[in-house]
This record gives C-alpha cells, structure tokens and sequence, in this order.
C-alpha cells in the first residue's frame, strides 16, 4: 500500500488493489494538462475552485458538486479558472475489472466494455458517493474488504445513475436468506482472517454485487461492517479472559493495536484498557 506526496497534491494506490488507483489535489492552480487520454475509466469530483472541462469537442465549467466521467481513451483537457483554489479527487479503473462487475450485473454485457454517455454530471447522490469511495481509498484504517466492497457498490449503483440505454439494470429478485446466513456464518468462522469478497460470494456462488448489496439487505449492514462487528466481539471475549491487549489486537485480524482501539471504542463507547479492567475482579 502507498501514498506518494508533494506539496499539493498525492497518488494512492495499493497492491492489493491493481485495478485502482486515486489522484488527490488540494491546490490545483498551477496543475494544467495538454489533452490527452487514459486507458482507464476515469472518474472525478471537483472538491473546489472552478475549472474547464473538454471532452468530446464540448467545454464545460465545472465547480465544486461537478462530477466528470471519462470513458477510456476519450480525449480530453482540463484546467484551472485563474483566481479558484482548484482542488479535486481523481479515480483510475482498469476498465476489466469494471466490465467483470458488469456481466456479473447483467450477464448480457460479457464481452465488451460498456461505455457511457455522461461526459459530466451534477448528481449530489453520485458526487457524494464518490467522495466517500475517494476517502475511504485513502484511508489507512479501512483494509482491503472495506475498500473493495465500497467499490463495488459504488460502480454497481453508478450504472443506475448513469446508465441511458436501460442495460444493467435486471432486478437479481428476492433475497435468499439462507444464503446470506451461510455468509454470515462464514465471516464469524473467519473474522481474524483476511478475508475479501472473492472468498465470501464463492461461499454460496453468487457475485460480489449480489452479495454487497443481499447481505446488507439481510443483515443491515455490509459484510466489511459485520467483519468488523465479529472481530470485536472476538476480542471483547478475549479481553474478559484477561489476554493483552496487543495480542488481542493482532489475534483477532487488527492492523495494529491503534486500530483496534480506535475501532474497539466507536463500537463499544469505551477503550479496550477500560473494558477489560471492568473485569478485574
């Protein structure tokens, strides 16, 4: 996992991750590009500032709430308005992991990648869900379950948004509860372990939009949070038993013993050390 920094601005990108990567401008004033495209579908969110936008022989103003859709190798420029603070977040997708989310959504789309029409969107639903998929790229306490399962849901839903030809849309009907169970089941089997969507919808062979989506459906909360939930609860037992605290933090699947603090106190209100001595008889 890395984040490469200068003044201004940084780029994410994880290896656990390859099919994504994230550009994060605080202070774009002096950032100008020539045209040029990716290779990518790109996607991005004016965060501030105000700047031109050239995609598709049209140019557009965009501000903050502006989202830009880039389909791969659409030609385009984008620069700043003298006098704004430009500052916006810019995601990256290799567009095979994108067309694979996309069979598994309607199995009619296998073979091509399918392009949008949007060029740029003012959709406050669409700008915020990519905000919150940008910070939880970024963010160093969210692993790889959480970071994959808000990229699904995020690029599953962006086709409803987006989507001007009806395709990808098919209803997957009626939650299987048992299914879900299973699932359920097999987090709590494996709550210490790193585990990732690919293992999870293999449990019960169904997709990981599917899965995203039924789970929390089921559940009332996404498989990351009730990953999260059971390893917590994994630890609170341990904590009772009178194990340290650093042992239980790594035990239970914890990047380290902050993350477990900070994580053990938001779903329990209180410290890992606090809890533990309430039990000291």
């Amino acid at each position: 996992m890395g984040k490469a920094k200068s003044e201004n601005q940084c780029f994410w990108r994880d290896a656990g991750l390859p099919f994504v990567e994230l550009r994060r401008v605080d202070d774009g004033r002096a950032v100008c590009y020539e045209r040029h495209s990716h290779d990518t579908f790109s996607m991005g969110i004016v965060k501030g500032g105000r700047s031109t936008y050239w995609n598709r022989g049209k140019t557009h103003e965009t501000g903050k709430g502006s989202v830009v859709v880039l389909n791969p190798e659409d030609v385009h420029g984008c620069n700043p308005v003298p006098g704004g603070g430009w500052c916006y977040d810019m995601l990256f997708v290799d567009p095979a992991w994108l067309l694979d989310l996309q069979v598994e959504i309607d199995a009619d789309a296998a073979g091509r990648f399918a392009m949008f029409s949007d060029t740029i969107s003012h959709n406050p639903v669409l700008y915020s869900g990519l905000q919150n998929l940008a910070d939880t790229l970024i963010n160093p306490d969210c692993d790889r379950l959480v970071k994959e399962s808000t990229m699904v849901s995020f690029f599953a839903d962006l086709h409803v948004v987006l989507d001007r030809r009806g395709i990808l849309r098919r209803d997957t009907g009626a939650t299987d509860k048992n299914k879900m169970d299973r699932v359920a089941d097999y987090i709590r089997a494996y709550c210490a372990e790193d585990v990732n969507l690919d293992d999870l919808a293999a449990v019960i062979g169904v997709s990981r939009s599917y899965l995203v989506r039924a789970f929390k459906k089921t559940h009332g909360m996404t498989p990351y949070a009730y990953l999260i939930n059971c390893r917590v609860q994994k630890a609170r037992h341990a904590l009772k038993r009178g194990e340290r605290i650093v042992d239980v933090a790594l035990d239970c699947g914890f990047a380290d013993q902050a993350h477990f603090q900070r994580v053990f106190k938001r779903l329990m209100a209180t410290t890992p050390r606090q809890y533990a001595m309430a039990h000291v008889a």
